[in-house]
């Protein structure tokens, strides 16, 4: 797929918000057009350039429905016809997942842009349909729910689903979600976006992005490209249904967009079910040509069944089975209501430098029941961003430089233990007592500073460091024991960053960057490195207090390059990181039988890949297009001469991942793709004596576009060959060619449909 980079540039190498082209007829003037030509295409290009920054903003007004009078009309002055010729200029708009695929050509590294007009085609379930053919991205779903296992280039490898995600900083809309616990699941509804941007590694530095797996920014649909009304059902196997309603419009200086989503999937595994209800809205105003701000407000409910781990062989025989004894158990996971409030607003100062300033206030409360005593989490945090871009001319260079600060800081973080099954230790003990009452504490604050400069024509280099202020604390007042004491931790980091970009052609471009990472602990991972209770009391095997566990630090050199021609758009990457004290978490029988991992700082460790993606066109005819597309990684993850596992891959992750896809799209509006997944066996311990078997599954999607109307019909086939398979590994510690239960299967053959309906 094309490249695409961080949208803090301003010195784009092509005009990204309109492409333009023009017809001459009568050639013997064509000399006269082509000598004027590179003066309206300055001209055009200076024009778009005034004004991207504060289009591509997600709360700003983009060009969709309404844009200036010059946005409109094509600047033919400096290209005066000669008479008797007939000359035709013709304009496109760029749709905004262009406008942000052009908006991030100043990174010297990897990232794309998913538009979620071609994700909309099929089944929207969860985001790891919304995150498919992705190079360097492994999402994958259990069950339905929507905490995904979730991770880029080897970040949090070992944390199980339904766990707040680690090692990646996630947004909606340059919004941080991820806390100082890491980041919320359950607001990432797929629907009601207009596109996502994934940037791998380092190369979300600009958002203040500073983990080992980047980061991702969810962009949501505004007034200014919604439909006024629109309606989305989707229903198949496993008792799935979805049902969207949604409006958006813009009034005056004002525009609005607000989604409604329902969601039930009784499962294909046993103790699966899984619904949500959830609400996405935003408003925006423009004060005047200077000055924008949008408020956003998610809000999302969820109940997810727990079945459990099952071993290899229960998969192969019959994944559809849960482990005992959660399905005795009921056991479920709710989140009975996310709430997020948010804000950004725009100053655009003058021409050459702009400031952003936003903040974001999240509420996630969450209710588990799945093992004998039930967990009760509370978290409130507060999170603020600042940007300031400037675009200057110094000695004749071009120069953009952007100074930012992102901070995330717990309000309120605690966790209650109570009886929930009489059983065990807990015999004769009331439903509901409280056990353990646990606290957490935690902020980030994060100083990034870059430039950006061209040294020399189509030649730029990238500089930038960061300044990283970090505390986590942790304490278990009741019952309280000296081990159970506050226990706090806190440090200074620097996190330097250096890396190019040459454009070699209009069609071929090469990048590299040698950066420093950060990725600080959970706070509640704290707790879960601490000791335990002993003896026979209500809270044995519990965490009796914290443990120390240090930040998860990496140097990453990668290159790579990005191009199209004959047909191809490729992007492909090689990066290599030196890690240490990578944040691993492991499952012990003990740990397993609370429901919870062991976390620890692990020996050094080397995380190494390769990251591809092609698109051809194969065959064109009367406006029908025959493409197939494909994303491969190659994943190396090992340890580095570790004193009980040597240079033993690590677990969890497979090695090999492909994804490909051949692809009917025609003038008529039928459209068809046939898609293969395929991925190597995967680690399920440390010792390496145990491993998920390679599988491979097939898909097929079919679907109907009304041309020049938003309406829509699909139908989505997967796993065609009902093939049984291991979705998900959290590995072990140590198999010794024993079968641990540790996997959670993927979903047999299902057939699903849809349905979309918008109007204007």
């Amino acid at each position: 797929m094309p490249r695409s980079f961080s949208r803090r540039s301003a010195w784009p190498r092509r005009a990204g918000r309109f492409s333009q082209s023009a017809r001459v007829l009568l050639g013997p003037s064509a000399l006269a057009l082509m000598q004027a030509g590179p003066l309206a295409a300055s001209a055009w290009a200076d024009d778009s350039h005034a004004r991207r920054a504060a289009d591509h903003a997600p709360h700003a007004a983009p060009a969709q429905k309404t844009a200036p009078a010059a946005a409109r009309t094509a600047p033919v002055a400096a290209a005066a016809p000669v008479k008797g010729e007939d000359i035709v200029v013709a304009t496109h708009r760029l749709s905004p997942a262009d406008q942000a695929r052009a908006q991030l050509d100043s990174l010297p590294g990897a990232a794309t842009v998913i538009d979620a007009k071609q994700v909309l085609r099929g089944r929207n379930l969860t985001n790891a349909d919304a995150l498919a053919f992705q190079p360097g991205v492994f999402a994958q779903s259990s069950g339905g729910g929507d905490g995904l296992r979730l991770s880029i280039r080897g970040s949090g490898i070992q944390v199980g689903t339904n766990y707040f995600r680690s090692g990646l900083l996630m947004m909606f809309d340059g919004l941080p979600v991820t806390t100082p616990a890491g980041t919320p699941y359950e607001l990432f509804e797929p629907l009601g976006l207009r596109y996502t941007e994934v940037l791998r590694g380092a190369n979300a530095f600009d958002y203040g992005g500073l983990q080992l797996g980047g980061g991702i920014n969810y962009v949501t649909q505004t007034g200014y490209d919604a439909q006024t009304y629109q309606a989305r059902v989707e229903a198949g196997s496993f008792g799935y249904n979805k049902e969207q309603l949604s409006s958006g419009k813009v009034i005056g200086k004002a525009d609005y967009y607000i989604s409604v989503t329902n969601s039930y999937r009784g499962g294909y595994q046993t103790e699966t079910q899984a619904n949500s209800f959830g609400v996405n809205a935003n408003f925006g105003y423009h004060f005047n040509d200077r000055v924008s701000t949008r408020f956003f407000f998610r809000y999302r409910q969820t109940e997810n069944g727990y079945p459990g781990y099952l071993t290899r062989d229960q998969i192969l025989e019959n994944p559809k089975q849960a482990q005992a004894p959660y399905r005795a158990w009921h056991s479920v996971r709710i989140q009975p209501g996310t709430k997020f409030y948010g804000n950004m607003t725009t100053f655009q100062i003058d021409d050459q430098s702009k400031l952003e300033l936003g903040f974001d206030y999240q509420d996630a409360p969450i209710d588990i029941q799945n093992v004998k005593f039930s967990q009760i989490w509370g978290y409130k945090t507060v999170a603020g961003v600042l940007n300031y871009t400037r675009h200057d001319v110094l000695a004749g260079h071009k120069s953009d430089t952007q100074l930012g600060f992102m901070d995330t800081s717990d309000l309120e973080a605690w966790q209650t233990n109570r009886v929930r099954v009489q059983t065990a230790n807990l015999v004769g003990l009331p439903i509901g007592q409280i056990l353990r009452h646990v606290t957490y504490g935690g902020t980030e604050n994060y100083f990034h500073l870059r430039n950006n400069t061209e040294l020399f024509h189509n030649f730029w280099l990238t500089t930038a460091a960061a300044v990283a202020f970090i505390q986590k604390s942790s304490g278990v007042p009741y019952p309280y024991t000296a081990a159970g004491a506050n226990f706090k931790q806190s440090s200074v980091n620097f996190v330097p960053r250096g890396g190019f970009r040459y454009v070699i052609s209009p069609h071929v471009e090469l990048y590299g960057n040698v950066s420093r990472s950060i990725q600080p602990p959970n706070d509640w991972n704290l707790n879960y490195a601490g000791p335990y209770f002993t003896g026979n009391t209500p809270q044995s095997g519990m965490n009796s207090g914290a443990g120390k566990l240090r930040n998860q630090t990496a140097t990453t050199y990668e290159i790579g390059t990005t191009g199209h021609a004959w047909r191809n758009k490729w992007s492909l990457t090689y990066y290599h990181s030196d890690v240490r004290n990578e944040l691993l978490s492991v499952m012990t029988p003990a740990s397993q039988a609370i429901g919870a991992s062991i976390y620890g700082n692990a020996s050094p460790t080397t995380h190494q890949g390769v990251e591809a993606s092609l698109e051809t066109t194969l065959y064109e005819w009367a406006g029908n297009t025959l493409s197939l597309r494909q994303a491969y990684t190659w994943q190396d993850f090992r340890f580095r001469h570790d004193a009980v596992f040597g240079s033993n891959r690590l677990p969890g992750i497979p090695e090999h991942f492909y994804q490909g896809e051949i692809h009917l799209d025609t003038k008529a509006g039928f459209y068809a793709g046939f898609n293969a997944q395929v991925s190597s066996k995967v680690g399920a311990a440390y010792d390496e004596t145990y491993f998920a078997p390679s599988y491979h599954i097939y898909n097929l999607n079919i679907g109907y576009d009304w041309p020049g109307k938003h309406r829509q019909v699909f139908l989505s086939v997967n796993n065609l060959a009902n093939t049984h398979y291991a979705a998900i590994v959290v590995p072990g510690y140590i198999a010794a060619g024993k079968q641990l239960a540790v996997m959670q299967p993927g979903d047999g053959l299902g057939v699903f449909a849809g349905l979309s309906l918008g109007f204007n």
